[in-house]
């Protein structure tokens, strides 16, 4: 046996050797990391309530992708976002941080600008991170993601725009040897409900959620909009399609958002659960068991952390308000958060009206801190100038209210809301019977008025007086007048 020892005139030449070597390994290993890391599809639709998804039980909209990518991954039954606006609940989603966090806490305004997002985390770790379609996230530096052209950028400018996957087909194939992220952000089913073919939904034959009330304008509105659903499904079955046929089906993570409620009454801008809780389904072959759901309470935020861990990232390094839940995605936890929060300044889609919340996934405490104010919301209420009536329905509400003591309470509702509500949304998924006086709640009440306080006071929350137009216009402006508590 050749034994070295400190006399050995060889042993330079041994340890340059083991050097050498060593090096080699290491490039060799890092090689292999990067080629390990997972591709990332993220596939967004824009205002579609949950709950008129069939994986979620909806009765009505055909959904045939959707199914079929819920079937080859994991659903999430409670997923939330903490914003129920396009800006704020993109912001969160991109950067893993609450909206006081990264400064987006009102629609149509900005993040802060030493914002770190979605970008700038996975380009660290060698990823080309693109966005097509969609982005209304402000400002650049804030989310620098490469624009990938073929998607529609604007839900204003009706109808969408023909789609080309050329763009996305460029993008998944560039290099071979580098990971990508691409962001699509579609358009639909987003207001003015135009595109699909609203003959596939009859009115006669639609069975509408108990927070509508039943109009003839309002099952017209109602049929466009699940043809809107329909139109963004099949997208995301040209979506997939394009990523099998480049070839990286097999080595890319898959996930499908519905994002925030439809623009009906009591989802979008609103901290109900038809406005809060998004559809999230993903797929990652070989790691996520087929067609399983979990009931593990995740947040918009925690997806940035999750997909760093994945990508071969430390996510406890992350300084964002999300936690990874990577443990989940494996089957390796059943549960992730203990509650669920809420945030909603109506400024500048209304006239003041800021709204807190909590959910332990059962039970929503919601607190409305103008109760005694109408709630107002504008795009919903009003009607544009130019003539194009999208929101009719809200008054045939109004009209109908004279006749039903049903509709009627549901105008009521929307307008005239409780300093305080409990909603048992397990039994009561529409959190149309408020719980607040009953004393059987009354000690989940108080855990959730706790936990609430606790959370507000963690992100800084100023209340009532973040809801205003200096507020919106400071943020809008990049000169946020509120920041969260310093570490």
């Amino acid at each position: 046996m050749f034994r070295l020892n400190s006399h050995d005139s060889l042993r330079p030449v041994f340890l340059w050797l083991f050097i050498w070597l060593t090096l080699a390994m290491g490039i060799h290993c890092s090689s292999a990391i990067a080629l390990d890391q997972p591709n990332v599809l993220i596939v967004m639709a824009d205002d579609c309530t949950h709950s008129d998804l069939s994986i979620y039980g909806g009765a009505n909209a055909k959904t045939p992708n959707i199914e079929q990518l819920a079937s080859e991954g994991l659903t999430f039954q409670r997923a939330y976002l903490t914003s129920a606006m396009c800006q704020p609940c993109r912001a969160e989603l991109y950067s893993g941080m609450f909206p006081m966090g990264n400064g987006c806490a009102w629609n149509h305004s900005a993040s802060f600008d030493e914002t770190q997002s979605l970008p700038h985390y996975l380009s660290d770790l060698g990823y080309r991170v693109g966005i097509a379609g969609k982005v209304h996230v402000l400002p650049k530096r804030a989310f620098p993601f490469e624009s990938v052209a073929g998607f529609d950028p604007s839900c204003v400018r009706r109808p969408t725009k023909a789609h080309d996957l050329s763009g996305v087909r460029e993008f998944m194939s560039r290099d071979a040897g580098q990971p990508f992220c691409l962001v699509v952000a579609l358009v639909e089913p987003h207001v003015p409900w135009v595109m699909g073919d609203a003959s596939m939904y009859p009115t006669d034959q639609l069975q509408l959620p108990p927070t509508l009330a039943d109009t003839p304008r309002t099952r017209d509105a109602f049929s466009r909009y699940l043809a809107e659903i329909t139109y963004m499904d099949s997208q995301v079955g040209e979506l997939l399609a394009t990523l099998e046929s480049e070839g990286k089906s097999s080595e890319t993570i898959v996930v499908f958002t519905s994002e925030q409620g439809s623009q009906f009454p009591g989802n979008k801008w609103t901290n109900w659960d038809t406005g809060l809780h998004t559809g999230l389904v993903i797929r990652w072959p070989g790691i996520t068991s087929t067609g399983d759901t979990t009931d593990a309470i995740v947040h918009y935020a925690d997806l940035v952390p999750t997909l760093f861990e994945a990508a071969g990232g430390d996510a406890a390094g992350l300084q964002v308000d999300g936690r990874s839940f990577l443990g989940v995605i494996r089957g390796e936890q059943s549960t992730h958060r203990r509650y669920s929060y809420g945030a909603h300044n109506n400024v500048p889609e209304g006239p003041p009206y800021p709204i807190r919340t909590i959910s332990d996934g059962k039970f929503r405490y919601l607190r409305n801190l103008s109760h005694e104010r109408l709630y107002i919301e504008k795009h919903l209420m009003g009607l544009k100038g130019n003539g194009e009536l999208n929101n009719l329905y809200w008054q045939s509400w109004v009209w109908d209210s004279w006749n039903s003591e049903r509709t009627y309470d549901l105008v009521h509702r929307y307008m005239h809301r409780p300093s305080e509500a409990l909603y048992h949304t397990a039994e009561d998924p529409h959190e149309l019977v408020n719980l607040i006086e009953d004393p059987n709640y009354a000690s989940i009440l108080k855990e959730l008025r706790g936990e609430l306080d606790q959370w507000l006071i963690s992100q800084g929350d100023p209340g009532i007086e973040q809801d205003t137009h200096e507020s919106h216009q400071a943020a809008k402006q990049g000169k946020h007048r509120f920041r969260p508590p310093a570490e």
